[in-house]
């Protein structure tokens, strides 16, 4: 919860502002309306001569779950890098970006999840200092009880479903 304004140190109000209807955080003092959007989490698909590269979680939330190589988009940096950068960070695997596989809505967290596909040239991976560890699963093996996150399984399963000639992304919305 916002408490003060970050351009003059103000106290803060919630409410609709004029021409607008939806309550936002507006400042007692200079009236800066400081508006809040969704964050953007990227991440990749990470394949292998027919299998998928996945991240056991060492911090939370869902600490010890399978994962893709995902996490939040930095300022300043472009999807396709920041999947790269996120892969890199937790797999130590530098894969080749390919097109894009999901986007997900998570209005629940104000979050959008975006995923691509990519290929690892070669078996050079391991954990980074997010993961407990980085094996490679065959998809008829991945293991969905233990999946970290629903956006995950969302894109996987647009990886499985997916041949190689249909491009077509999968949008969703989770609640």
């Amino acid at each position: 919860m916002m408490k003060f304004c970050s351009q003059c140190g103000g106290s803060i109000k919630f409410e609709v502002p004029k021409d607008d209807d939806i309550p936002r955080f507006i400042c007692t003092q200079c009236d800066f309306i400081h508006y809040e959007n969704p964050r953007v989490v990227v991440g990749s698909v990470p394949m292998y001569k027919g299998q998928v590269l996945l991240c056991l979680r060492a911090i939370e939330p869902r600490s010890n779950y399978w994962t893709l190589p995902a996490g939040f988009l930095e300022n300043g940096e472009g999807l396709t890098d920041g999947a790269a950068r996120e892969a890199k960070e937790e797999a130590l695997i530098k894969p080749i970006i390919g097109p894009l596989i999901a986007v997900v809505d998570v209005i629940h967290a104000h979050q959008v999840h975006v995923f691509f596909r990519a290929h690892l040239q070669n078996l050079e991976f391991g954990p980074g200092k997010e993961s407990l560890d980085v094996k490679l699963f065959k998809l008829s093996e991945i293991p969905w009880e233990r999946m970290a996150f629903k956006t995950g399984k969302i894109a996987l399963r647009a990886q499985i479903n997916k041949s190689e000639d249909d491009w077509q992304p999968v949008y969703e919305t989770l609640p």
